[in-house]
């Protein structure tokens, strides 16, 4: 590596003018074989494209030795702007020399040797003959095999050249590299990923978690790229939806890894293909993948939250007893997608406790909210209903549960949260919250549900903190809090300190306080047909064609006309002031002609006597789905449960409602 002077020239204006200048310099001293270039007679030199940075050119070279490769013959000469050498830098240590071009072994041993430098082969790119000019050794003849597959440390795409007159490896060579790139998510905001390179080519691929990439939906196809640059932060954009996607992923291995002590999202440094482009408004995880959709402007949803969450049920099906059940799995993930987005921090994401705010899924905000579920129609307070709520819903009590264990009833900084039996607990943190989560999960079992994951939250909070009861005490506290009851297989703690809570602060009321649990709606089904309920004519019917039941003959067609037009449904009910539970549940199909994303044309509104509770539209359509809504603030209530379908001048929207209920307990 020694400097060879050129002649000084006058500098050429034009940049494209001044690299040719350079190549043709470089060339003209090339062509003088100067010593530093450790040429031998047999020598040929390839010129490879000119590159430019700061007014310097680096003319890159490889090398043929009698029409061979030489591996260990590359060189390059840098310029300066005017053309002049400043630099050549030489791979080769010193001249090839007379070398015997013919080899013994044959070219299908090699290759057999170079497969087994890998643990599995997937595919061979081809074996061909070159010459290996180590510096310090004397040039080699060599067959060079590129093999693909699994290595020591993963994914490997592993070049090895075996000796071709004595069988032996001489050097491998691998193209799987560890490297970070940056991307512009329309969330997160410009953004490193750790990405993998391969030759010129990058992808957006772990290069410490091989199985956790990111890729089109359309194809399954890992987003490649030349310059390691991800992304326009545009949110309809797939590849723009991968470095938001691929970024939390990212940070959520780092989040296990220091917080948890776990290696990879499956325990075993895996994790599932990130799939973008899912036509729907949904995400989801399914074993062997997360598929990421969009809102109903066109943007992907790879916000934390969610990505968190989706990775989340891919953790809890890792976990001992597979995918928790009893309608927890959905605050399970919750948990994960909330700890997720806290440990990250981005400016761009402040960590909350609501799911989706970033996303805007359907237009109207966040999905849930775990300081407060019903704010968003799930429950906040465990009932006997929960378990047979729609999935999603069922995960209120849960996520409730969590905000007032990592936050506490104060907020801590984030907004306060009413328990359910007027008590106050004090938060232990979110890292503290995710790791007693997390190791409940570790005592789970296919029989999950709500009532045993009191137990055993209580049971690792007892184990991973022994002799200070305060963990003990604030998960017990936040369980009550959102009236999940105690159960007799419950640990107790004693020593410590005292349970950082205080006491309802509403004074206990007299006289009567029981409540029978029951469903208080009329027909709730339709199966009675048209009564009970009052209702626009023909509201309740039975199938037609596509349009059916979610169950039993008959449902209840609100619209669906193409026209003006208004139809409405409502029946009054009494929920008694004993119950401390009230939930209004129904199963909601929507249908529609409209074609438009962005304006709700046709609307269903949801009301509790003047109160809306929800209001859906052409833009919401979905097969049937439930919903749940939280009505505990009406006991004593004489109420009117309303639902009213409108519809404009053209293109039908249908709203269908079956198996309604409102369970009190």
């Amino acid at each position: 590596m020694i400097a060879v002077a050129g002649p000084a020239t006058a500098q050429p204006a034009d940049p494209a003018a001044a690299a040719k200048t350079a190549a043709a310099k470089a060339d003209a001293l090339v062509a003088s074989k100067p010593s530093v270039l450790q040429a031998s007679s047999n020598d040929t030199f390839q010129q490879k494209p000119v590159i430019t940075s700061h007014g310097l050119h680096y003319v890159p070279y490889t090398r043929t030795y009698k029409g061979l490769p030489v591996r260990g013959g590359d060189f390059v000469v840098m310029t300066d702007a005017n053309g002049a050498t400043k630099y050549t830098s030489v791979a080769q240590s010193s001249p090839i020399g007379e070398l015997s071009t013919t080899p013994k072994i044959a070219d299908t041993a090699a290759a057999a040797t170079a497969k087994k430098q890998l643990k599995s082969v997937s595919k061979v790119e081809g074996t061909n003959l070159v010459v290996v000019a180590a510096e310090g050794k004397a040039a080699r003849l060599a067959w060079s095999t590129t093999v693909n597959g699994i290595g020591a440390e993963g994914p490997s795409r592993l070049t090895v050249d075996v000796d071709a007159l004595t069988g032996a490896v001489l050097r491998t060579q691998e193209h799987v590299t560890d490297v970070t790139g940056t991307g512009t998510g329309w969330i997160n905001g410009s953004v490193s990923i750790d990405t993998t390179q391969s030759g010129s080519t990058y992808t957006m691929q772990s290069s410490t978690q091989p199985t956790l990439k990111c890729q089109d939906a359309a194809n399954n196809t890992t987003f490649s790229g030349s310059d390691n640059v991800w992304g326009n932060g545009t949110g309809t954009n797939r590849e723009t939806g991968c470095v938001d996607a691929l970024y939390v992923a990212e940070k959520q291995t780092s989040m296990l890894q220091a917080w948890l002590g776990r290696s990879g999202q499956n325990g075993s440094n895996g994790a599932w293909p990130l799939r973008v482009g899912l036509n729907d408004q949904n995400a989801y995880y399914d074993g062997t993948q997360v598929q990421i959709g969009k809102n109903t402007a066109g943007q992907w949803i790879s916000s934390a939250d969610v990505v968190g969450h989706e990775l989340g049920h891919g953790i809890d099906d890792n976990t001992p007893g597979g995918i928790s059940n009893g309608n927890t799995q959905e605050f399970v993930a919750d948990t994960f997608g909330a700890a997720t987005e806290w440990y990250i921090n981005n400016p761009n994401d402040p960590p909350d406790y609501l799911v989706g705010e970033e996303v805007n899924l359907v237009g109207s905000g966040p999905i849930r909210n775990m300081y407060n579920p019903s704010a968003l129609g799930d429950s906040n307070c465990y009932s006997s209903s929960v378990p047979s709520q729609e999935v999603h819903a069922a995960a209120g009590p849960g996520n409730h549960w969590f905000y007032l264990l990592a936050q506490g009833s104060s907020g801590n900084g984030q907004p306060a949260s009413t328990t359910c039996n007027g008590s106050s607990v004090t938060g232990l943190g979110i890292q503290k919250a995710i790791t007693i989560m997390y190791n409940a999960m570790l005592l789970k079992t296919s029989s999950s549900s709500y009532l045993k994951y009191r137990t055993w939250t209580l049971t690792a909070a007892k184990n991973l903190y022994p002799g200070d009861c305060s963990a003990f005490n604030t998960v017990k506290a936040a369980w009550d809090a959102v009236s999940v009851p105690a159960q007799s297989g419950d640990p107790t703690c004693s020593g410590g300190t005292t349970p950082p809570t205080t006491p309802p602060t509403t004074p206990p009321t007299t006289g009567p306080s029981t409540c029978t649990s029951a469903q208080l709606l009329g027909n709730s089904g339709f199966e009675s047909g048209a009564t009970t309920w009052s209702q626009t004519s023909g509201v309740i019917s039975t199938a037609s064609g596509t349009n059916v039941p979610y169950a039993g003959s008959y449902f209840a067609w609100l619209d669906g006309y193409g026209t003006t037009h208004t139809d409405t449904l409502s029946q009054s009910v009494t929920i008694p002031s004993t119950c401390t539970n009230a939930t209004l549940s129904f199963y909601l199909k929507i249908t529609s002609s409209e074609t438009t994303t962005t304006t709700a044309y046709d609307k269903l509104t949801v009301k509790v006597g003047s109160t809306t509770l929800a209001t859906y539209s052409n833009l919401n359509k979905s097969a049937y789905a439930q919903k749940s809504f939280n009505l505990a603030a009406y006991k004593g209530q004489t109420v009117t449960i309303g639902f009213t379908g409108t519809e404009d001048s053209s293109l039908a929207t249908s709203f269908q409602i079956d198996n309604t209920a409102l369970n009190v307990s």
